[in-house]
């Protein structure tokens, strides 16, 4: 842009012939024009000129995303951060004292238990001396 600027500005002196332009080749004066073309050809040719567009363009989407959240009434941003900053502070919590049972508590597990292969009892086991030889 600054080139076709200053292009203008010596074509308008060489024209009407004022200041230090006047005096000068054609050459010297159209020159800013062809640096101009050279550098938007080398501009598009880089991917520059999108590259701005696309910027622009995620700027606008940002903005637009962040006035209908506002208009909603949901600060979306502030609620990612406090999740994190509550996730990084979270505490584990002490250990628990073991429950007392009461009575009919553990008089329940016992009958529950009581038929359970794991759990029964053996028979108990006379002794030796009162089996008959």
């Amino acid at each position: 842009m600054w080139f076709v600027v200053i292009g203008c500005l010596l074509l308008t002196m060489k024209m009407t012939e004022f200041g230090f332009a006047a005096d000068w080749s054609w050459g010297w004066i159209l020159l800013p024009f062809g640096l101009a073309v050279a550098w938007w050809s080398f501009a598009d040719l880089s991917g520059l000129t999108k590259q701005r567009e696309m910027d622009k363009l995620d700027e606008r989407k940002q903005e637009r995303r962040r006035r209908q959240m506002d208009a909603l009434g949901l600060n979306w941003k502030r609620a990612r951060r406090v999740t994190v900053i509550k996730e990084n502070r979270k505490v584990e919590p002490p250990p628990m004292a073991p429950v007392k049972k009461s009575e009919e508590e553990r008089h329940n597990r016992d009958v529950i238990t009581a038929f359970l292969p794991s759990r029964q009892e053996l028979p108990p086991t006379r002794p030796a001396d009162d089996q008959p030889a």
